[in-house]
């Protein structure tokens, strides 16, 4: 099948489905590694379905232009792309928080495989991903994620690439808001090891002779544990609530 002969109506799908393809590639909560790529490319066809009705005015398709449809097709891959790295720096605070944490409990050596982005990371790191992606799923904040696909429309009419200024002030004030999550996540753990290591300190000078490593790595790890368990809630609620200011940022609201 070639251009000249291709309709315009499933060019035009083709076009929806290149947008929501990448945003929903790169999503939080839809777009993990531990996702089975069919499953996003049915989620991805399903949506394009349902856009079509309201998107496919929006779209200038001439089927025998070739050239103009590479060109419009690469600016919605485009868009999508942006959307979904803006969605998808909000998850990276929960690995800086779970690397905080993990230096400060003495487990920054220990590593796993994280499911969620397919490569090592420090096992409290792979804990909150999880525990945060399971939220994200319960709050229905999903949902969220479905209405930015929807927003795009408004904020990046078809045919418009992204400018270059806005894609990165956009980028920029996601990584931002990303590192200040996670500053705030690993907060109380920070907080705890400069207590705990300052005590550790004047222990060490009013007895020499202790051996003050001995038991400050099982009491450091199980205060921490302790602390974790009895904040895990509260760091969730912040989490979340990062994930639908991002969210709303990208529906405009």
């Amino acid at each position: 099948m070639t251009f000249q002969i291709l309709p315009n109506e499933v060019a035009a799908f083709v076009l929806i489905l290149a947008r929501v393809g990448a945003l929903v590639m790169l999503l939080p909560s839809l777009g993990e590694e531990n996702i089975s790529p069919r499953f996003r490319l049915t989620v991805a066809v399903m949506l394009s379905f349902v856009f079509w009705p309201f998107a496919r005015p929006l779209y200038q398709v001439n089927a025998a232009d070739p050239a103009g449809l590479v060109l419009l097709l690469l600016s919605e891959v485009a868009v999508g792309l942006a959307l979904g790295l803006v969605g998808r720096f909000v998850m990276s605070a929960l690995s800086v928080a779970g690397n905080v944490i993990a230096n400060q409990l003495g487990l920054g050596f220990v590593m796993t495989v994280d499911p969620t982005q397919g490569q090592q990371g420090a096992i409290v790191g792979t804990f909150l991903t999880l525990v945060g992606l399971a939220m994200i799923f319960a709050t229905d904040l999903h949902h969220l994620a479905i209405g930015a696909v929807a927003a795009s429309y408004d904020a990046f009419r078809p045919g418009d690439f992204p400018g270059t200024g806005d894609a990165a002030r956009l980028a920029t004030t996601a990584m931002g808001n990303a590192f200040k999550i996670g500053i705030q996540l690993s907060a109380p753990f920070l907080v705890f090891g400069m207590i705990f290591n300052v005590g550790l300190g004047v222990l060490s000078r009013l007895m020499p002779q202790l051996q003050v490593f001995f038991i400050a790595a099982p009491l450091s790890l199980m205060a921490g544990f302790a602390l974790l368990a009895l904040v895990v809630g509260v760091l969730m609620n912040v989490f979340l609530a990062g994930v639908g200011d991002t969210f709303r940022m990208l529906t405009g609201g």
